[in-house]
């Protein structure tokens, strides 16, 4: 009997979905809105009521589900328990055991960076290989590790934050999180625009598209290629602390690949470049050679990722 699996990606606006085979081929994909009224009571029975619909859809039985994989914005540990979830208006949740008597349908939970590093791992940019490290580069940063093809969520399901680790003095004001220094505050998109701030007040004299206006991360890179100096002194600055950061992570779980993802990363390989060469000066020397690449399945990678995780 052939087998399929449901990947499912939830997130604060929409919730998408895929089916599956156990071969990993998206078969069907499509989304649902993410029903947050009454702090998000409506979520999981809304994921069971679509699955219902497209296992009747398809003409499919339960018995030909190897299960369903879900994904949310928030840490999740190995019990399938969500402690807080800010985005879908969740305290502690216990996803797996809702979504098995919503469902009668075997179910895992995890936090959505560590999917996306899961889907890359399988079928995207870190395809062919067992130990990665995701970094997602977008408003935030998020990350996710995978040691031996297993997501790394720890004892918390808060591995792979790899955002909130501490990389600079420089700065004042808090991250998000609470604590200050933090490499989501100078290497995501609104960290990349406070570098170039911080920059053009340091070096007043040189010539540079990004002075005198907005701009934005993408603006950044732009002038990066463009060959303007302050924007190099900024992609500098970021392969430093992004770079570093990584070549710490690297002594702890020795990846092979490196997989960059997220808005930021649609600047192309001129980013991993910067990057790369701060790794390198800094990695433990048996873990140089690791490679980098950028993300390849996009907005799909949670839904692969989670699907990946109950096969």
């Amino acid at each position: 009997m052939k087998k399929y699996c449901f990947g499912i990606d939830v997130g604060g606006t929409t919730i998408k979905c895929g089916l599956l085979n156990t071969e990993g081929n998206l078969l069907d994909k499509w989304e649902i809105p993410t029903r947050l009224e009454e702090n998000g009571s409506y979520i999981l029975p809304d994921i069971a009521e679509t699955i219902n619909r497209k296992l009747e859809e398809r003409g499919l039985t339960k018995n030909e589900i190897e299960g369903i994989g879900l994904d949310i914005p928030g840490p999740v540990n190995e019990d399938g328990v969500c402690m807080l979830a800010v985005n879908l208006h969740w305290g502690q949740v216990n996803i797996v055991r809702e979504m098995e008597k919503l469902t009668g349908i075997r179910t895992k939970a995890v936090n959505d960076a560590n999917a996306a590093a899961l889907g890359e791992c399988w079928k995207g940019g870190g395809a062919g290989h067992k130990n990665l490290i995701m970094v997602t580069l977008g408003t935030g940063i998020g990350g996710g590790i995978v040691v031996e093809g297993k997501v790394i969520a720890g004892a918390h399901g808060s591995g792979g934050e790899i955002g909130h680790v501490h990389v600079t003095e420089e700065l004042t004001e808090p991250c998000n999180c609470g604590n200050v220094g933090c490499l989501e505050q100078v290497a995501s998109a609104t960290g990349i625009v406070l570098l170039a701030k911080m920059q053009l007040e340091k070096d007043k004299e040189t010539p540079s598209v990004l002075r005198g206006k907005q701009f934005t991360a993408k603006d950044v890179w732009d002038a990066v290629k463009a060959g303007d100096e302050v924007a190099d002194a900024v992609a500098e600055k970021f392969g430093l602390y992004l770079g570093r950061a990584l070549a710490s992570f690297a002594s702890v779980t020795d990846p092979e690949i490196y997989v960059i993802g997220g808005g930021v990363s649609k600047a192309g390989p001129v980013l991993l470049d910067y990057v790369q060469k701060y790794y390198r000066q800094y990695a433990f020397p048996g873990c140089k050679d690791a490679a980098f690449a950028l993300a390849t399945l996009g907005n799909d990678a949670g839904v692969y990722g989670a699907a990946k995780l109950v096969l």
